[in-house]
């Protein structure tokens, strides 16, 4: 499996250790030209942009190419990030990972299922890593954010969180950070129906993290992604602490609520499912995103796990 954080910020000693360098495709458009700014504001190290037609301008001093395989071969860089528009996603992708990108963010929504479902085998094929489509991104606090997420909401830590909603992702950062439960890396993975990165295997790239005493994992109704990571975690025996936060409890079922994947199929993807799974774990569940710190404290009582 590739290592998340080494391709985020590398190992020590590196030359561009917690500086990896990062592509923006689609860096002339409002959304891309946007975020580029508040991404270098943050301190990533964003190296050059890619849009068909403009190559050889610049946008925010960052040099732009008119393809993935001039920027990689001009940069070296590993990690992009993605600003086009649904329809445009499926070449965008195809050429980042046959140009040889192994970390790929992926913030459209509403990606048509057939061109996710492509991506994704095609990253397995090349051994990278697609988080999204519709993600708010990833931030390593204080080292970089590669995304659409506001700053303010996150502060260094030691608790990762990984959340299929961008918007509850700040939130309970949030009220993480408020409580000192600074953040080691924040993750969202999507919420589409097809996700690059699906839950378990987002907990899977950070759960060994040396520098990571615990996980909180953001959720919501629909899918079976939080049952089925509740029994991964009884099944390989996880034992730093774990906690969940499920959105959309009061949601009528077979109504989609939000984002394509959050709908509820008689107890398919039911909260009161997902919430039974996650106390066989011993994962306890918050009824508010200003709970989720209380609970974790809970787990740290003494030092140990409780």
């Amino acid at each position: 499996m590739v290592d998340l954080f080494e391709l985020l910020i590398g190992k020590e000693g590196d030359k561009d250790y917690k500086k990896k360098p990062v592509i923006v495709q689609g860096i002339t458009g409002k959304f891309g030209a946007f975020h580029t700014q508040q991404m270098l504001a943050y301190g990533t190290n964003i190296v050059a942009g890619v849009t068909p037609g403009k190559g050889g301008q610049k946008q925010e001093g960052v040099p732009i190419y008119e393809t993935m395989q001039q920027a990689v071969g001009a940069t070296g860089a590993k990690i992009s990030i993605i600003f086009v528009p649904a329809k445009f996603f499926l070449s965008a992708a195809v050429e980042a990972l046959e140009s040889g990108i192994k970390l790929l963010i992926a913030i459209p929504e509403h990606v048509p299922v057939k061109d996710a479902m492509t991506i994704v085998e095609l990253a397995k094929k090349k051994d990278a890593i697609v988080v999204g489509p519709n993600t708010p991104g990833i931030i390593i606090p204080g080292i970089i954010k590669i995304g659409i997420m506001p700053a303010m909401p996150f502060k260094e830590g030691r608790i990762a969180v990984i959340s299929r909603s961008g918007t509850l992702m700040y939130e309970v950062s949030h009220n993480l950070s408020i409580a000192n439960f600074g953040q080691s890396v924040c993750f969202g993975i999507g919420g589409d129906p097809i996700n690059g990165t699906p839950l378990i295997q987002a907990f899977d790239t950070i759960r060994d993290g040396a520098n990571i005493d615990g996980i909180v994992v953001v959720g919501e109704i629909g899918g079976d992604a939080e049952e089925m990571l509740a029994q991964h975690i009884i099944d390989t025996k996880f034992d730093k602490p774990v906690v969940a936060y499920i959105a959309g409890r009061a949601a009528p079922k077979e109504k989609r609520m939000g984002h394509a994947g959050a709908i509820v199929y008689g107890n398919y993807g039911s909260a009161e499912s997902k919430v039974s799974m996650y106390a066989k774990a011993n994962v306890p569940v918050a009824k508010r995103p200003a709970e989720v710190p209380m609970l974790l404290a809970g787990k740290f009582e003494k030092g140990r796990i409780k």
